[in-house]
């Protein structure tokens, strides 16, 4: 797991040879005043999703992994208070990893929180389970998946 802010995103090019790609995205000028969806950056390999959700409590929430994708999660407005914890740790699977979506939960408790404001992201990779959405208010997030290859 990573928590920087946008100014220094060019220093985690090299973890990814994706990585540019998703943070020349990230750091778009028009970026807050695109419309709530999905945008390919490059085929299947890089893709972001914008959205605006209302927060929910830590009780609504479960730790997420991810095995295909790595998530760089941005922060345009409000403050999301991710849950992390190490997936190895986790040991209350909710189901089994599904393949479609990506995506596998568990009901642990995070480890760490991370208190992410505006112009800040957390890079999340398989080895991480986290839980995102944790507000008391609206938040207006871009999530680039970066696949792993």
């Amino acid at each position: 797991m990573i928590f920087d802010i946008l100014e220094n995103a060019h220093q985690y090019f090299a973890i990814n040879q994706e990585f540019e790609k998703a943070f020349n995205f990230l750091t778009r000028t028009d970026l807050k005043e695109l419309p709530v969806d999905k945008y390919k950056i490059d085929s299947n390999s890089v893709y972001a999703m914008v959205s605006k959700d209302y927060g929910r409590k830590k009780e609504e929430a479960l730790l997420e992994t991810h095995e295909k994708y790595i998530d760089i999660q941005l922060v345009l407005e409000g403050t999301d208070n991710m849950g992390w914890k190490p997936k190895t740790s986790c040991i209350k699977p909710s189901g089994k990893y599904n393949r479609e979506t990506d995506a596998q939960f568990f009901a642990d408790d995070p480890d760490s929180w991370i208190s992410t404001k505006s112009g800040a992201f957390v890079i999340f990779f398989p080895k991480d389970a986290h839980m995102p959405l944790i507000s008391s208010g609206q938040l207006h997030k871009v999530v680039v998946k970066v696949a792993i290859k």
